[in-house]
């Protein structure tokens, strides 16, 4: 199976019409009614939003003005207070949904625990109270690196009931990676547990903590805050580190949620950039509780019975929108699971549906992939007819993997919402709406109402259908980011600046290339930049390398992406090594755990090459496209002019 090129994509002409049932019952049931909603909300923005929030939210006192855009600054219901803790779970508590499963959770093995919103109040206002004991105030940042628990979900919803903004790190990054974010976000306390599972594995985490704080490497960290879970022996600092379970013990289960300006801080969230260190993206706090819980809303098609499962984790932008803030905000039942598909259970997914009468599924190509590659013997061997919507997330999906979907697990019932969005965005911006929309394999189809997209030139001049071109969004929306972390200049560069368009307009761009059919489709392409799509997870070029050349042997590296069936793209490296050091797959090994130990095990590349040189300009830029080509086995293209010493393509091509 072959990731999908531009010319496959566009070639594709299945639709499939959502079931006449599933319109009947949802939201959205037509195009009509979508048009008129995106038609309204076209017409005038801001009045379109402030209906739904003035429905949608519980507010503390209201907003004096709905949108002051400042390009490229946008605050949203100026003047507002409200906390999205508040509406995530106090609001439901005065409703039947008090005693409704809030957040099931599944162990990797095999424990599981149900939380109703009642009993998820009582421990997020008990954690919340631990945090005010640990001397954290309203603006303090908390960092959080933890594994798939619940304690991570109370944790983010803790921070944000008392006003302290959470900086959440994948528990897969490295203690580096986790140093390097915790500094950057000044972070006063971390969460973290002793270790989780994955992959029939334990997963060490405190120590991790301990190493990036080793030595004052992380000076505003007071306290550390652990969670027991997989019970192995760890290290405790006194006076710093404290068990969650001791200190949970004297803790009130009542605090109020605090009244927070709808521009205050939220959370940050760390993506990776082309250059330099990752981005704190930052998100405040009304704008991303509207659209959020919209977006959950409509394109999920949230229904009271339903059982709604994303299998992202929370230390990526997909577990903040839709495992925890959009669902728990509709009062959802949202499942936590622990684990993935793994030698002792690869068809785990399909077991934790059955058992737990999953509704609607959301995961990612990537998974998919693997999913197909192990057979489909698996899911056909359990009962999935509970599941009544599927969606993908994190990147393009291929027709094939797409059909796949929609026949084996979707038993052809289920209509696919493939979903178009980034950390940077806060929720769906490209996106079926599953009672609406017919649907394209491969396509995101259209714009969430209220979501000005289109695809242009760098002059920002719309380019005709079928042409490539550079996806941006040409009008503020509620949880847009509103700045990078402490550097306001790397956000109008990276986001408002590579586009140009006529005086007066101010483009949205982050870096993905799509074409718009004739239907007005959107085909997104992928990254037009050196940032790597890992099975979703978007990597800098930029810190891989220079995780490389931090080890001892390496001169110099370039990293580029190479398609790959299962990831959607591999890490491929080529190395220009110190002195007498040679080339060996010992070498090779040591360098990819190198890399894994500084940023993670998603960052490892799949292959590494050796070579004397690397293709540079005449101003010494190292030509990335010309390795990506040599990386994927293409005939170099495109203007080579430019290149410093034509003799290193052969050189490079010598070593294919």
């Amino acid at each position: 199976m072959t990731q999908p090129t531009i010319e496959s994509i566009l070639q594709e002409n299945r639709t499939f019409a959502p079931p006449a049932e599933f319109s009947q019952a949802a939201t959205i049931g037509s195009m009509e009614q979508y048009r008129e909603l995106y038609d309204k909300a076209k017409a005038d923005p801001a009045a379109f939003w402030a209906e739904l929030a003035a429905t949608e939210l519980d507010w503390f006192q209201k907003w004096d003005q709905v949108l002051d855009w400042q390009p490229p600054h946008g605050q949203w219901f100026v003047g507002g207070k409200l906390n999205i803790s508040y509406n995530c779970l106090d609001r439901h508590l005065t409703t039947w949904r008090k005693n409704k499963a809030a957040l099931i959770w599944e162990g990797e093995p095999g424990e599981s625990v149900t939380l109703t919103y009642a009993q998820l109040h009582r421990e997020v206002c008990k954690m919340a109270n631990v945090f005010k004991s640990l001397g954290v105030k309203k603006g303090d940042r908390v960092g959080i690196y933890m594994p798939m628990i619940p304690e991570a979900a109370i944790a983010m919803l803790a921070c944000a009931r008392i006003g302290a903004p959470h900086s959440v790190v994948f528990g897969g990054f490295s203690a580096e990676a986790l140093k390097t974010r915790l500094i950057d976000a000044e972070a006063k306390l971390v969460v973290t547990a002793d270790g989780g599972y994955r992959k029939d594995k334990t997963i060490p985490l405190k120590p991790a903590v301990d190493a990036a704080l080793a030595h004052d490497g992380v000076p505003s960290v007071e306290n550390v805050l652990v969670v027991q879970r997989t019970h192995e022996k760890i290290t405790m600092e006194p006076g710093r580190d404290h068990w969650w379970h001791d200190l949970k013990a004297g803790a009130s289960a009542v605090c109020p949620a605090e009244p927070m300006d709808s521009e205050d801080l939220l959370f940050i969230l760390y993506t990776s950039g082309t250059t330099g260190n990752p981005k704190g993206v930052v998100h405040t706090t009304a704008g991303y509780n509207l659209y959020t819980h919209m977006t959950c809303k409509w394109t999920l098609d949230l229904k009271d019975t339903d059982v709604y499962w994303c299998t992202a984790d929370v230390g990526w932008i997909t577990g903040h929108s839709y495992i925890v803030y959009g669902p728990l905000s509709n009062g959802a039942t949202s499942l936590m699971y622990e684990g993935v598909p793994r030698p002792s259970n690869p068809g785990c997914f399909w077991d934790v549906i059955e058992k737990y009468g999953v509704t609607i599924f959301y995961t990612a190509p990537t998974a998919i992939r693997a999913f197909i590659k192990l057979g489909e013997h698996l899911p056909n061997a359990r009962d999935l007819s509970s599941l009544r919507l599927l969606g993908t997330v994190g990147e393009p999906i291929n027709p094939e993997a797409w059909m796949w979907y929609h026949k084996v697990i979707g038993g052809e019932r289920c209509p696919i919402i493939d979903t178009w969005w980034q950390t940077e965005t806060g929720g769906f911006m490209l996106t079926p709406l599953p009672g609406a929309t017919p649907t394209k394999p491969g396509s995101a189809t259209l714009p969430f109402p209220g979501i000005l997209a289109d695809v242009v030139d760098l002059e920002g001049n719309p380019v005709k259908d079928g042409e490539g071109g550079y996806l941006v969004i040409t009008h503020p929306w509620p949880s847009m980011l509103r700045t990078v972390y402490g550097d306001d200049d790397r956000f109008r560069r990276t986001y408002w600046e590579h586009i140009q368009p006529k005086e007066g307009q101010h483009f949205y761009f982050a870096g993905d290339g799509a074409r718009r059919d004739a239907d007005g489709y959107f085909w997104v392409m992928g990254r037009v930049d050196d940032v790597i799509n890992v099975s979703g997870h978007r990597l800098g070029t930029m810190e891989i390398e220079s995780a490389l050349v931090s080890h001892p042997a390496v001169a110099e590296a370039a990293v580029v992406g190479r398609t790959d069936d299962l990831k959607g793209e591999d890490v491929f490296a080529f190395v220009t090594l110190e002195g007498d050091y040679t080339g060996s797959d010992a070498l090779i090994n040591e360098l990819k755990q190198h890399v894994a130990k500084e940023i993670g095990a998603i960052a490892r590349p799949g292959d590494i090459r050796f070579t004397d040189v690397l293709p540079k300009t005449r101003s010494g830029k190292i030509m990335r496209r010309l390795l990506r080509n040599l990386a994927s086995g293409q005939e170099i293209a495109g203007d080579t002019s430019t290149l410093e010493d034509r003799s290193v393509l052969d050189k490079l091509r010598g070593g294919a």
